[in-house]
């Protein structure tokens, strides 16, 4: 049993998300959000270099050695599965470790938006799932993936870095590939997957040009394609796809995604007033002819407020969100405060409401 199955399994048990362990530091756990000492005294270089050493294959070491950083899976058997961020930092090396559940979530438990389940029911095009690292992407994905998984009789290639949900065949038949382990790259992948007959592609994330180019041809193909980019909104997520390919071929990129993209999911997770967990806030929109035009002429300035008035069509704002959760007593008003983007209209919203 290596040495860090122990601090894991405490972390499990306290229903913690994350593991700080970190040379020159106490080790910490984050609980709802926030970070607490998991013991008294900090750990050593050398300590700190023996512990998470010993968890390394011979390949890993090889490329924490050579590149410096590394992201990899570990498994405690009967315990949980793991995300594993490892690094160097100016007190030696550190690793935070993300608790992956065994299962996917379904919608309902994670406190998504029911009309999230409509990306299940596609045949083809792109759908984005969008965050900041830790705002639940990941887990999203895996919600949607084992809803098809359940319903259907489908071919769904995931290309991870790491692997984080482990599906079991239930409808479908799922191939799950990690980067670095079964195979060199992101694009590299997903030339190999476009040639084994897929139905659904995961890209884990769309990291450089010609990966966002691959995931773009796949969808026009007729293949339903996910894949995550870390913004914060529709506008956003649109302008930086665009922005990563050059000048000329933009406009061509806005006709793709005119055509091809069905759905942007953005989220990040907040404290729930209470203090006992936290909630996610959602920004949710589906591609009607209104806003594909837009993505078609460039103008993704008017995607908020399209978004804003298709409330009947399942579509809110991540600030309609945020009033909602508000609203309800699941955060709190400095919370909701601090994540508006338009702070005068949240002001005036709650005062109508309170009138």
């Amino acid at each position: 049993m290596a040495i860090i199955d122990q601090f894991l399994a405490e972390v499990v048990s306290k229903s913690g998300s994350d593991l700080h362990f970190v040379t020159g530091a106490r080790p910490m756990i984050r609980i709802n959000g926030n970070l607490q000492y998991l013991r008294d005294d900090a750990i050593s270089l050398n300590e700190g270099q023996m512990i998470l050493m010993e968890i390394l294959s011979k390949t890993n070491r090889k490329h924490f050695v050579e590149n410096l950083d590394l992201d990899f899976a570990y498994h405690l058997q009967e315990v949980s599965r793991f995300r594993v961020t490892m690094f160097h930092q100016s007190n030696g090396i550190g690793a935070v470790f993300r608790v992956i559940p065994d299962n996917p979530f379904s919608l309902e438990d994670l406190g998504l938006p029911p009309a999230i389940a409509e990306f299940a029911n596609m045949d083809r095009g792109l759908v984005l799932v969008t965050g900041a690292t830790g705002s639940g992407k990941s887990t999203t994905l895996a919600s949607i993936i084992d809803i098809i998984n359940k319903r259907g009789k489908k071919h769904i290639i995931t290309i991870e870095d790491p692997i984080e949900f482990v599906h079991h065949n239930k409808g479908c038949l799922i191939t799950q590939r990690e980067v670095g382990l079964h195979t060199e790259g992101f694009a590299k992948a997903l030339r190999a997957a476009l040639r084994e007959d897929p139905d659904i592609i995961m890209v884990g994330e769309m990291r450089d040009l010609e990966t966002t180019h691959l995931t773009l041809s796949a969808a026009e193909t007729g293949i339903l394609v996910f894949a995550t980019v870390h913004t914060n909104s529709a506008v956003k997520t649109i302008d930086r796809v665009v922005d990563v390919f050059p000048v000329e071929e933009q406009e061509h990129v806005r006709v793709m995604l005119s055509v091809s993209l069905k759905g942007v999911i953005s989220q990040q997770l907040l404290q729930i007033s209470n203090g006992t967990g936290r909630v996610p806030a959602v920004e949710l929109m589906f591609c009607n002819p209104a806003i594909s035009n837009v993505l078609r002429e460039g103008k993704t300035h008017q995607l908020t407020s399209l978004i804003q008035g298709s409330r009947k069509e399942g579509m809110q704002t991540m600030d309609q969100s945020l009033i909602q959760l508000f609203r309800s007593h699941q955060i709190s008003y400095e919370t909701a405060l601090s994540r508006v983007t338009e702070r005068g209209s949240f002001l005036r919203s709650i005062q109508r409401k309170a009138g």
